[in-house]
């Protein structure tokens, strides 16, 4: 059986080795299709032919403005096939099909900003102190562009390459988790119909270690940018050390979410199911560490698991639902072990921790978890468990609060809840996080940057530097009245 679901050099072909992989949804286990895995070789050839096109200029010399304006009707057309995008997206991942729609909105967004800041920039003239001298600085693409990205968001965290990358003339290959393809297949449908040279965009699917891994280390590949675990990023990095070429990391998040007693407490509460359980906990920047003041924490905590006791799971287009599923059987039992690691240790199960009930049983799903009773340094405050699960720590001081927020060796984001606007000041400047959410969760914009501090990566999506990422800067120097210079003496002939 062979799919032909590789875009490479502006064809749909199978992979090299004629094998297929059949996606399900984690939902309910049904059949959603069946697409080419590819392998090193087909890799090598997505490689080479974004190297062509990148070296023929096709792309590079094609206007900004212009570049933009693709960028822009990219947003249009999926915003044309909304459903469609969302259905395909909610079948791979399991997420509910209203949440789908939502990201399709925002990749959308996505899109329109890159489009716009295509030719936003065209570089500066620097003052040499000679008018002789016209000296000046550009901005080029960096070449051909590897990206790696996730299954929690898959198109969402293709957009925030694919976009800039294209609006800064780049080439690229784009490789998504091997278990939910189907949407980055969708937006190469886009490209092609919209008449992107061939060469510039082109997709592989596979697993990792086979179709990811060249990315990564191949020497015409000038940049890698890779979503995903911090385990396997400190790999790509490696990798990519060999021929020094750039990187952009996002690896993820172990986020605090401060309350303070002082805080609107409904709200707080509500913020809090939403940080941790959002997507079912899938979300990079959970808020999966809740901190709160003493004061409060018990009747707080109370209120949170009485809530979390009602949230309903259910499949894409289950309308009664309020969460659903986990990506796969695997990573459900990777959840189950790290919340029973935790209880291990000593933190209290408050809710959760079981797979749902009879009508769960086809699906991997996982009941939204409450540990409360727990202490900096234990496994599930240490370690991002990457599901819906919240753990509960209590401060008494201001400064016991920041220094437990900051105890992590992630740094991607973070909330403050208060009322005093001194507090939130002080505290939001002191927690090394790279998002900080003031009386509220997870809303981000794509004109601000996102990424983090520590190991939580390098580099930045989204924002200005979204797009700087994909491009190099060059200083050209001309001297309009050359010169001997006289450096040297100068032998009669």
């Amino acid at each position: 059986m062979s799919a032909e679901t590789l875009y490479i050099d502006g064809r749909w072909v199978p992979a090299e080795s004629g094998e297929t992989r059949t996606i399900t949804c984690p939902a309910d286990g049904s059949e959603v299709g069946v697409v080419a895995e590819a392998g090193e070789a087909d890799t090598l050839k997505a490689i080479a032919a974004a190297k062509q096109a990148f070296e023929s200029r096709i792309w590079v010399e094609t206007p900004a403005a212009e570049r933009g304006a693709l960028v822009m009707k990219v947003a249009e057309a999926i915003a044309e096939r909304k459903d469609e995008f969302a259905r395909a997206e909610a079948l791979d991942t399991g997420k509910r099909f209203v949440e789908a729609q939502i990201d399709m909105d925002d990749i959308i967004g996505c899109f329109r900003h890159f489009g716009k800041l295509a030719d936003a920039d065209a570089g500066r003239i620097v003052d040499a102190g000679d008018p002789t001298v016209v000296s000046k600085v550009v901005h080029e693409p960096v070449g051909v562009c590897g990206m790696i990205t996730p299954w929690n968001f898959p198109l969402l965290q293709a957009a925030w390459k694919i976009a800039p990358a294209l609006a800064a003339g780049n080439s690229l290959v784009l490789k998504p988790a091997e278990l939910t393809p189907h949407t980055a297949i969708l937006i190469m449908d886009v490209l092609d119909k919209l008449g992107l040279p061939a060469g510039v965009a082109n997709l592989v699917l596979g697993a990792g270690a086979t179709a990811g891994a060249p990315l990564s280390s191949h020497p015409d590949v000038d940049l890698i940018s890779f979503t995903g675990g911090l385990v396997t990023g400190r790999k790509i990095a490696a990798a990519a050390s060999q021929t020094v070429k750039k990187i952009a990391l996002e690896l993820g998040g172990k986020n605090p979410n401060v309350v303070f007693t002082d805080a609107d407490f409904d709200a707080a509460v509500d913020n809090a199911l939403n940080a941790g359980f959002l997507d079912s906990g899938l979300v990079c920047s959970a808020g999966s560490r809740l901190i709160v003041q003493d004061t409060i924490a018990e009747k707080f905590v109370d209120e949170l698991v009485r809530r979390a006791e009602n949230i309903r799971m259910g499949g894409p287009f289950d309308e009664t639902a309020e969460t659903g599923p986990l990506i796969s059987a695997e990573h459900r039992d990777k959840v189950t072990r790290y919340v029973e690691q935790g209880v291990a240790e000593g933190a209290r199960l408050r809710t959760g921790g079981h797979w749902g009930g009879e009508e769960h049983k086809d699906g991997c799903f996982y009941a939204p978890t409450v540990l409360d009773q727990v202490q900096r340094g234990m496994s599930v405050v240490v370690e991002e468990g990457f599901g819906p699960v919240i753990t509960v720590e209590t401060f008494s001081t201001e400064e016991e609060a920041i220094a437990t927020a900051n105890d992590t060796q992630y740094g991607l984001a973070g909330a403050v809840w208060t009322s005093d606007a001194g507090t939130a000041h002080r505290v939001s400047s002191k927690l090394r996080h790279g998002t900080i959410w003031i009386n509220d969760y997870h809303p981000y914009l794509p004109q601000a940057e996102w990424g983090g501090f520590k190991q939580s990566g390098v580099g930045r999506e989204l924002g200005l530097a979204g797009l700087e990422e994909y491009r190099e800067t060059k200083h050209i120097y001309q001297n309009t009245e050359p010169a001997v210079s006289g450096w040297f003496s100068m032998p009669e002939k």
